[in-house]
């Protein structure tokens, strides 16, 4: 959405930027009156913090399946308010909103289950101590039995990303980034289509192709189309 971001407060005039605090009220005075001073501009970031904190402090209160429900929910909550456009700048596709994706259809799988296997149970535990520090488990960690879970959170990430992408690109065209966007979301509806059920490599693959583009978008960067080019030849849904 397009706002003006840098506020001035009515009441006693103290100026702040709703881009950085998410805020509409004053941090001087606390008054919710104040009026934008600049051009209304493309914003869809988020100042929220993905903080899991509170959530592993259930871990011994709770069963596993009401830990995993909480878990689910609050990285639900995080992805939802998640965007990419900062004061009208493109933002790079970042691990922290990725294990949040992933680590929400791994506490569902967790919790609907009827039996968690240990690798399962582990693997729940491993995203969770980590993922608000945007570190996600390689690959080749992932048990079988999830894969489905990283390679859903994958299409959706990228999906989410190329849309806000190709807004952007609206205002600031790029034919051979859009191209390619469109490329990768032929391969996306595919791993959509298979309910995630990819190997993660290939979920992998995905996401860093988005990355490449976003980040040849927001920076000018031509290597990075050129490695987006490069991984799409390359990228094949395996399944």
């Amino acid at each position: 959405m397009r706002v003006r971001g840098e506020r001035e407060c009515k009441g006693c005039g103290t100026r702040w930027s709703y881009y950085d605090t998410g805020g509409i009220t004053c941090p001087e005075c606390g008054s919710v009156r104040s009026v934008g001073v600049d051009d209304r501009t493309e914003h869809t970031a988020s100042a929220a913090e993905f903080d899991l904190t509170t959530v592993r402090g259930l871990v011994d209160d709770v069963t596993l399946a009401e830990l995993a429900g909480e878990v689910e929910s609050a990285c639900a909550d995080h992805v939802r308010r998640v965007g990419f456009v900062h004061a009208g700048e493109m933002l790079v596709l970042d691990d922290e909103y990725l294990a949040a994706a992933e680590l929400r259809h791994v506490a569902a799988d967790v919790g609907r289950a009827m039996r968690v296997s240990d690798a399962e149970e582990a693997y729940f535990f491993e995203l969770l101590a980590s993922a608000d520090r945007g570190d996600r488990p390689a690959p080749a960690e992932v048990p079988d039995s999830l894969r489905s879970a990283r390679g859903l959170a994958a299409a959706e990430a990228v999906d989410a990303y190329g849309t806000e992408v190709r807004r952007y690109l609206e205002d600031h065209p790029d034919r051979t980034a859009s191209t390619l966007l469109g490329q990768l979301d032929a391969h996306r509806k595919r791993v959509a289509a298979l309910d995630g059920d990819v190997s993660p490599r290939t979920a992998e693959r995905l996401v860093r192709v988005a990355r490449d583009v976003g980040r040849a978008v927001a920076e000018d960067d031509e290597s990075a189309l050129a490695r987006a080019r490069k991984r799409l030849d390359d990228l094949s849904v395996e399944v």
